[in-house]
């Protein structure tokens, strides 16, 4: 795949997301991405994007303050 900003080729890896929502922070390790090799940008999937806002919607329902969560635990 080639990365949306330089062309670069992208490479599968796992990264951590962060989602900053003011009222808390949550931290989803693992997460399925494309990393462009030359630039560093990161891109998801259609699937990981739409499971990673259902784990946001889930954990932001029960937790204030800082929650962290492995994405394979979670999906």
């Amino acid at each position: 795949m080639k990365c949306m900003f330089c062309k670069g080729e992208t490479v599968d890896e796992y990264t951590n997301y962060i989602a900053d929502l003011g009222e808390c922070i949550i931290v989803i390790r693992n997460v399925p991405t494309q990393v462009c090799a030359q630039c560093g940008e990161k891109s998801y999937s259609y699937r990981v994007s739409v499971r990673v806002q259902e784990i946001i919607n889930q954990v932001r329902r029960i937790v204030s303050g800082i929650a962290e969560v492995t994405y394979t635990e979670a999906a």
